[in-house]
């Protein structure tokens, strides 16, 4: 149990404690600096520790969002600090000067806790307050002016107005958050947590799926109804987690990784719903998931290049971000660039009503159109921005890039052959090399020996991304230029195969790459870095994976490659899934920091 010691003499009437134990802290007093180290050297090394005046007036929630944000080590508000376990040490040396302060006088009627936090030695948070109420009176004058100031403002609308995201879609701010904050406090009054409205969101994802693989009308009605309300709890679930505090690396990771479980389960629940009608979509609902993914890692890719990154003036002056800028300017056209990049609650709102009212074709022909004009829209975007910008990439992020390019143990071997190479740009490298083993696979007939060729050159040009720290402006574009090679060249020759079967199995391999992706990714976010080597060696690289489906593309018939690519997706989302649950479930129970990955813009 957390512990919050009280400094200084009580005030009678003062509601202090039982708002401290109503947030899970045991109480303690004490009369200055010196019995509060005291007081601190007694509580377990591995709990929490706040220092609180005696005096403090103030909201509930001030001191919630003050001294209970499980990512932090170490933080403050007026009147009171707080330090985790990582902080104690920082936390003990503050209250030996604040100790030391008291005894030669310099302080007499100070606040302890705003001269500790002063003297704390580490990085401290002071969370923003907004409209809420947190002060330390000097007098009884002060002091009811304060408990005024706190009853004037209700600090319950407060914590529901923030436990929505600042910036969200227009369908999320318009057409769920208003209903789904109250939702969020029902959960978190019955004790709810946000990684079981994550687990709830996902089932009722996967029945909607379920519902749309029925492929009749009231199935996809009842699909796309379900697929709305899914949505709903994914909105909650962040919510609850701002509202009560509740964050955690575990919570992060599933709420990320289960938003992409549930559209790409859907996709193939269309497909199913489809074929059951006679209608093959397999190669829409693929196409689909390879460009979503592809968008995605535009995503990560360029916000990683820039991560940390040390920008010139240049950047602020440029004509893409003086354009940018006065876009913003406007309300109207702020919502219009919000949706036109259909984030996720624009996408499934579009998915769930066309699911409802037409055939999963025409779904998925209006996503696949819709997603590769916001494609279009967010790259050429980003691309003016950094050929414009002047910044100094960190070596953090050339690290984050290399480790999504997921090079395999060939690239490795051949990177001092590709030094040369490398001088071109390793993004044009990438282009050149995944435009050659698609384009081959595209044009030559099934069977044929020339995607092997286009595979090999393939090989041989992926280590122009190793054999220089992608500092480039450009360079954030390798990534994505590696993951829509791979991803189109499984998509082209399941397609050229014609088998039933051929093409949900190239799903299925797709789909376990994509997670290996996505759980790159949500490592590098949390700050635990890529993947263990081991994983990416085992399972091939981007460039090895290539290489073998269009060598079994030549060597084996149709129904023998069905057989070929189904054996290659089980396999590779065995040990992907093994090493990732390992990963989190481990990280979880050693008390990794608490993150909120607030991910894709709903």
């Amino acid at each position: 149990m957390p512990t919050a010691i009280l400094t200084g003499q009580p005030v009678p009437g003062s509601s202090l404690e039982g708002d401290l134990r109503s947030l899970g802290f045991d109480v303690r007093a004490a009369a200055d600096a010196a019995d509060a180290e005291t007081l601190l050297a007694a509580v377990p090394a591995d709990q929490r520790v706040a220092v609180v005046d005696a005096r403090f007036v103030g909201h509930v929630h001030a001191l919630r969002l003050g001294l209970t944000d499980p990512r932090f080590e170490a933080a403050a508000i007026p009147g009171a600090v707080t330090a985790r376990p990582a902080a104690r040490a920082a936390l003990g040396r503050a209250l030996r000067a604040a100790s030391g302060d008291a005894s030669n006088g310099s302080v007499v009627v100070g606040i302890v806790a705003d001269r500790v936090a002063e003297a704390l030695d580490t990085d401290l948070h002071r969370p923003e307050l907004g409209g809420l109420v947190a002060e330390v009176p000097r007098d009884p004058q002060a002091r009811n002016e304060a408990r005024q100031a706190v009853a004037s403002v209700d600090d319950e609308a407060i914590r529901l107005r923030t436990a929505v995201k600042s910036r969200d879609g227009f369908f999320t701010t318009y057409g769920v958050s208003p209903y789904s904050r109250y939702l969020a406090r029902w959960c978190a009054r019955r004790g709810l947590t946000p990684n079981q409205v994550t687990t709830a969101s996902l089932l009722t994802a996967l029945v909607a799926a379920g519902c749309a693989a029925t492929g009749t009308r009231p199935g996809f009605v009842a699909a796309g109804l379900l697929l709305l309300f899914s949505f709903v709890l994914d909105c909650t679930d962040g919510q609850l987690a701002r509202y009560s505090l509740q964050y955690s690396t575990l919570g992060a990771w599933l709420d990320a990784t289960f938003d992409r479980a549930k559209e790409y389960a859907y996709y193939a629940g269309l497909a199913l719903g489809a074929a059951r009608g006679g209608d093959d979509v397999w190669a829409l609902a693929l196409g689909a998931m390879v460009l979503q993914t592809c968008r995605h890692v535009v995503d990560f890719s360029f916000n990683e290049a820039y991560a940390g990154s040390t920008v010139g003036t240049a950047a602020n002056t440029s004509p893409t971000a003086a354009l940018s800028g006065r876009l913003d300017s406007v309300g109207w056209t702020v919502w219009l660039r919000r949706m036109i990049v259909l984030p996720i609650g624009e996408r499934w709102a579009m998915i769930a009503v066309l699911t409802a009212l037409t055939t999963p074709r025409i779904t998925l022909c209006v996503l696949l159109i819709g997603c590769a004009f916001a494609a279009c829209y967010t790259t050429a975007g980003r691309v003016l921005r950094s050929v414009t910008r002047r910044s100094q990439r960190t070596d953090r992020a050339a690290r984050a890039l290399a480790d999504l390019t997921d090079s395999g143990p060939l690239a490795e071997s051949l990177t001092r052959l590709a030094r040369g190479v490398a001088g071109r740009g390793p993004a044009v490298v990438a282009l050149v090399a995944g435009a050659t083993v698609v384009l081959t696979a595209w044009l030559a007939p099934y069977g044929s020996w020339w995607p092997v060729l286009g595979g090999a050159v393939y090989v041989l040009l992926a280590p122009a991304a190793l054999a220089r720290p992608l500092g480039g402006a450009l360079d954030w574009l390798v990534p994505p230029y590696y993951r829509a090679a791979e991803y189109g060249t499984v998509l082209v020759l399941a397609a050229k195969a014609e088998v039933n079967g051929t093409l949900p199995a190239a799903f299925g391999l797709v789909a376990a790459v994509a997670y290996h992706h996505y759980d790159t990714v949500y490592r590098i976010r949390g700050d635990a870095g890529a993947p263990p080597h081991w994983l990416v060696r085992a399972i091939g690289g981007h460039e090895g994976r290539t290489l073998l489906v269009t060598v079994l593309a030549a060597l084996l018939a149709a129904e023998d490659f069905k057989v070929a690519l189904t054996a290659l997706a089980v396999a590779v989302a065995l040990v992907v899934l093994f090493e990732s649950i390992r990963y989190w479930v481990t990280a979880h129970r050693r008390g990794a920091p608490a993150v909120h990955d607030e991910g894709e813009p709903a």
